[in-house]
């Protein structure tokens, strides 16, 4: 699955998923996208099960070109646990 080999810092701000995009959004490569639907992150085990259906269906006689990375780490509490005890 796709990872960054190393970053700066453990954590990152959340940001905000508001308004739409205009960079990266137009087919630069091949023929045919996928496009998002609705705003959301996206997890690497997402990107590579819709590379695998891909390449799956076009029985790798195509090439599929992947153009977003997954470097924001998404951290969150395991439920039902109270909130503090940070060390």
């Amino acid at each position: 699955m796709l990872m960054p080999k190393r970053v700066k810092h453990r954590k990152q701000f959340r940001g905000s998923m508001a308004g739409k995009i205009s960079r990266g959004n137009k087919i630069t490569y091949g023929e045919f996208g996928l496009v998002a639907t609705e705003p959301c992150w996206i997890k690497s085990n997402q990107i590579e099960a819709a590379r695998v259906a891909l390449t799956r269906y076009t029985k790798r006689e195509g090439q599929v070109w992947i153009k977003i990375f997954p470097d924001k780490p998404v951290t969150a509490k395991p439920a039902e646990t109270r909130m503090g005890s940070g060390k």
